[in-house]
């Protein structure tokens, strides 16, 4: 059965996320999550080292004089600053908005990956197809609540990878349960059809002047089994080797509820004087 979804769903305009969008029929979403805020940091790690250089770069220009060397020392350092913070920013700003469309779902039937801002990636395997998850733990992230967690699968690639992850656990366990729930689910074959409703008893009318009366119509009864016939009775003398063949297979009707033992003794001895 579904789950409650965590967190709110992200919207694309005034459209669905696009992890929303790939649902098939029927399908619905379990746990929703995305990468830890720490994985900004990490990403935009050389864009912050660029914008703290650029400031610490524009506090040690304002103290050169404007004019001779240290004027043109200070427009290079002003122009180095410039391009610094403005690759800085605009790098962070992407990181960002990677991170805010990076995320990973778990439905009734997938596990699914999808991210990119302008270039939708997504990847996705099917519950059954999934083997084992290896979760993985810093003391870092044990503190901040994240790790990375490797699912392997059956399919080509072997494994889908979800780095820094927000509440692995939590993830790990709400996707052992689903899978759990497709296989029961799976295990019990598709629901029995409904046969189609009929009259408890089909009934005939005829007309009778302004009127119609209906005459019920009884079943036909269901056909008794019928026995097969004793065999024909020997009219001429019989060898002992017939009389013995016939023997057996008269036992044999015998045994199998065909003929009663007051026959079997009949032809018994009806056979017996035919020798």
């Amino acid at each position: 059965m579904a789950g409650p979804i965590r967190g709110l769903d992200e919207r694309e305009g005034t459209g669905m996320s696009y992890a929303d969008r790939l649902l098939s029929t029927g399908e619905e979403i379990r746990i929703r999550e995305h990468q830890h805020w720490w994985i900004l940091v990490w990403a935009g790690r050389w864009a912050i080292l660029a914008i703290v250089g650029g400031l610490f770069l524009m506090v040690l220009a304002s103290g050169l004089a404007p004019d001779g060397i240290s004027g043109t020392v200070r427009s290079l350092a002003g122009l180095i600053v410039a391009v610094l913070l403005i690759v800085g920013v605009a790098n962070f700003v992407w990181e960002a908005l990677q991170y805010r469309y990076r995320e990973y779902v778990i439905t009734n039937r997938r596990v699914m990956q999808v991210g990119g801002v302008i270039n939708k990636q997504s990847t996705d395997s099917s519950l059954e197809k999934i083997n084992d998850a290896s979760l993985t733990q810093s003391l870092f992230g044990r503190m901040f609540g994240f790790g990375d967690l490797d699912v392997l699968t059956a399919s080509e690639t072997g494994i889908d990878q979800f780095r820094m992850i927000q509440s692995p656990i939590a993830f790990k366990k709400a996707m052992l349960d689903a899978k759990h729930d497709y296989e029961v689910d799976m295990s019990r074959g598709p629901a029995p059809s409904s046969p189609p409703l009929r009259a408890a008893a089909e009934s005939t009318y005829e007309p009778v002047g302004d009127e119609t009366s209906s005459v019920e119509v009884p079943p036909a009864p269901a056909p008794t089994p019928v026995a097969p016939p004793p065999p024909e009775p020997v009219s001429t003398r019989m060898s002992a080797d017939e009389v013995t063949r016939t023997l057996a297979s008269l036992a044999q009707l015998r045994d199998n509820g065909a003929i009663s033992v007051e026959d079997y003794e009949q032809k018994k001895a009806d056979l017996l004087g035919r020798i």
